[in-house]
């Protein structure tokens, strides 16, 4: 009965466990102490239930224009599998947004010991070849370069060569950090130097990873830039909590002004015209394009008609005179014979 009980007892803190499998907490949390404590104990080494399908895309919703870096920790305690799913999470996070070369470009970078830049913003501006790209990457294995991995991301991934954006055009600059271990290098400096250089940091935390170091990283607000996940196996999860976060309202889609096309420009929009209209002086309204036909006087043409109406007026001015003649000879003629 009593092995029965605890059972019981174990198979329900199992569920609970996967009720609360996904954490999004500030530092200190005593839900937080307790679910590192408990990850740490448990077996994250279940097989994958899902695979990369580079060809299968549902997007979800329509994000703000990003240059967006992922930046992934495949140490060796990220077993094959494991590192599977992040691969899963990364394709899912595609699927999410609005990838183009005028909307979202993705690039990710590859880190343990050393760092490998897999991809950059500039190579692939689709979605099916973006995930074939991400279905190709292999763990590097070895230690948790953290820090080397951000500042080879500010320093190569987030340039201009690299297919980012330059300022002027007011793209947000986004990371995305995945790690599940301690890193072996330092991150407050660097990570410190890659957010005043306007980058925006999210940092996600898997199993044993050091809360600590993830509050380092991130922006501020940290409740809205710190994600903490039990295992690799929930890490899915965190797709609906950045399509939240990265996934803005279509303004045109929540209603406008424009009399003709509405184009979305980050939060806001701005009105077209369709071909053969102009737009209006209050950005709004469209005026059919009014087409100056100049025309130009041949003077030879000129020339011709002054000399044809002047042949013209002489012609009636004989008939006139000849016509004055006849009626005089013909009023005589009635004079003749009425003496007679």
């Amino acid at each position: 009965m009593k092995s029965s009980l605890w059972s019981l007892l174990y198979c329900a803190s199992l569920l609970l466990s996967d009720v609360l499998g996904t954490y999004h907490l500030g530092a200190g949390d005593p839900q937080l102490i307790a679910a590192q404590s408990y990850a740490q104990t448990r077996n994250n080494g279940r097989p994958p239930l899902r695979t990369l399908n580079p060809s299968k895309t549902d997007s979800q919703c329509r994000s703000r224009p990003l240059d967006l870096v992922f930046i992934i920790d495949s140490s060796r305690s990220v077993r094959p599998g494991e590192f599977e799913k992040v691969k899963i999470f990364l394709a899912d996070m595609v699927d999410t947004l609005d990838v183009g070369s005028d909307a979202t470009r993705v690039a990710v970078v590859n880190y343990a010991s050393t760092v490998k830049i897999e991809f950059l913003l500039k190579d692939h501006f689709n979605k099916p070849d973006m995930k074939k790209a991400i279905s190709r990457i292999e763990p590097l294995a070895a230690g948790t370069m953290t820090g080397l991995a951000i500042k080879t991301a500010v320093n190569e991934a987030f340039t201009e060569q690299s297919g980012a954006r330059p300022r002027s055009r007011k793209i947000s600059k986004v990371a995305i950090i995945v790690t599940d271990g301690r890193p072996q290098d330092q991150v407050e400096e660097v990570s410190a130097a890659a957010r005043a250089s306007g980058i925006e940091i999210y940092a996600v935390g898997v199993d044993r990873a050091d809360m600590r170091s993830l509050q380092l990283m991130a922006s501020i607000p940290l409740d809205d830039h710190v994600f903490y996940v039990e295992t690799y196996g929930v890490i899915e999860k965190l797709t609906s909590k950045f399509r939240e976060t990265l996934c803005g309202l279509d303004p045109c889609a929540m209603g406008h002004d424009c009399e003709h096309i509405c184009v979305n420009s980050n939060a806001s929009y701005y009105c077209k015209c369709r071909n053969g209209y102009i737009l209006n002086a209050d950005k709004k309204t469209c005026s059919l394009k009014q087409v100056k036909v100049e025309v130009v006087e041949d003077p030879c043409k000129c020339e011709a008609r002054l000399a044809f109406q002047k042949q013209t007026q002489a012609a009636i001015q004989q008939l006139t005179a000849k016509l004055a003649d006849v009626s005089g000879r013909i009023e005589r003629l009635e004079n003749m014979v009425g003496r007679a």
